[in-house]
């Protein structure tokens, strides 16, 4: 493990990357702001799970096989952009009027309907192969060259890096469902679903187009 002080650069980098926007921040915002914030925070479990899956592959080697294959990081990139599309176009072609009011007692804090916002943080960020890339390539730079089992090593600041990304996905989720209680942003959510919707088909061409790391 690192010492101290590199540790708490590493913690910082985490947070600061966090709160980069991108498909696991919009899936969050777009949860948050539908739903209410149960759902948001639940969007958040999931994609956090999905992180942990990416940890564990990677130190087993699967993450290795990601950035030297081509034929696997393409297979990977393409069904995970198909993946953010179809979110896109689902909600493109939903004609479902936002609620009047938003809480966490709605239709999103249902056992059913969370176990679905769940899965899809989930699967947003499995079928992502440039997650198993990010912690192949930011990982290791915290790791100590004379550390005598980097696996171990990899795993442990992996789960910590995770563990740190639940008050940032946590702190999206609120804020959202904050915003969703003013009126103007509920009049605007027929708005707003599409916005999400096109940043989500943004997102899935942005992956296919990414060149195969082999290149």
């Amino acid at each position: 493990m690192p010492e101290l002080q590199h540790l708490a650069l590493f913690v910082v980098a985490g947070w600061l990357l966090n709160l980069t926007p991108g498909p696991d921040v919009l899936y969050i915002v777009t949860n948050s702001l539908r739903s209410g914030a149960r759902a948001g925070l639940v969007a958040g479990l999931g994609i956090t799970a999905g992180c942990f899956v990416h940890v564990f592959a990677a130190a087993l080697g699967v993450g290795v096989l990601l950035a030297t294959s081509a034929m696997a990081f393409t297979a990977l990139k393409y069904i995970g952009a198909a993946y953010l599309l179809w979110m896109g176009a689902k909600i493109l072609l939903t004609n479902a009027h936002p609620p009047t009011h938003l809480s966490v007692s709605d239709a999103g804090g249902s056992p059913a309907t969370l176990w679905s916002v769940f899965a899809g943080g989930f699967l947003t960020n499995v079928l992502n192969p440039k997650v198993a890339l990010f912690f192949l390539a930011f990982v290791p730079q915290f790791i100590a060259p004379d550390s005598e089992n980097k696996a171990v090593a990899f795993v442990l600041l992996g789960v910590l890096f995770n563990i740190n990304s639940i008050p940032v996905n946590s702190g999206w989720a609120l804020a959202a469902a904050r915003m969703a209680r003013s009126n103007s942003v509920q009049r605007a959510m027929h708005w707003l679903d599409r916005i999400a919707a096109c940043m989500f088909i943004g997102f899935g061409v942005k992956l296919a187009l990414t060149d195969n790391p082999t290149r």
